[in-house]
């Protein structure tokens, strides 16, 4: 009996511990979030530093930090903000793609994302689909990339770019990637 009420209470402890350090302040997730965003653009500036001119004649852009691992089915999550350079909003969102093939890995990606019109913005922010597949090879590690996994892809109203930061991964697959507005930091 005694050891049951040691384990209800720590767990109710564990608990109230957990949601104080879950409950940080939404100004500062945000701030995370801006400067993830700055430092990988930073890092696609360097990589490139014709993108930095490309950003800044755009309508707007998107960056998201993302992890993911995969063996045969895959999964890859994140976060990012899509910035209007005209209003110089931030719209804060949340990244979520599954894949399934001849695949292995576990990496860390950042994912650049520039917009030629502000029509095609606004329809990624409201919609933010993209369904794809296809095949690579890339490693990243210090900041470097090898193989295929800094590229530059077109969708409609835009030319998105991926860097891998760390780790390894390759094969083919056919996935399917989701953007969504983040209730939480919006």
């Amino acid at each position: 009996m005694k050891f049951h009420r040691l384990i209800t209470g720590l767990l109710a402890l564990s608990l109230v511990a957990g949601g104080a350090l879950a409950a940080t302040d939404k100004g500062e997730k945000q701030a995370e979030v801006r400067k993830s965003a700055h430092a990988a653009l930073a890092k696609f500036y360097k990589a490139d530093p014709k993108l930095k001119t490309a950003v800044a004649k755009a309508p707007g852009y998107a960056v998201f930090s993302t992890f993911g691992l995969s063996f045969i089915v895959g999964g890859e999550g994140g976060r990012g903000l899509v910035h209007d350079n005209k209003t110089k909003k931030d719209t804060f969102m949340k990244m979520g793609q599954a894949s399934a093939g001849l695949q292995a890995g576990i990496a860390g990606n950042e994912t650049l994302i520039i917009f030629s019109s502000a029509k095609g913005m606004s329809q990624f922010v409201e919609n933010g689909w993209e369904v794809g597949g296809g095949g690579s090879l890339s490693a990243g590690a210090g900041g470097k990339t090898a193989g295929g996994g800094s590229g530059k892809n077109e969708i409609t109203d835009a030319v998105y770019y991926t860097y891998t930061k760390t780790g390894l991964q390759g094969g083919g697959a056919v996935a399917g990637t989701k953007f969504w507005k983040d209730d939480e930091l919006n």
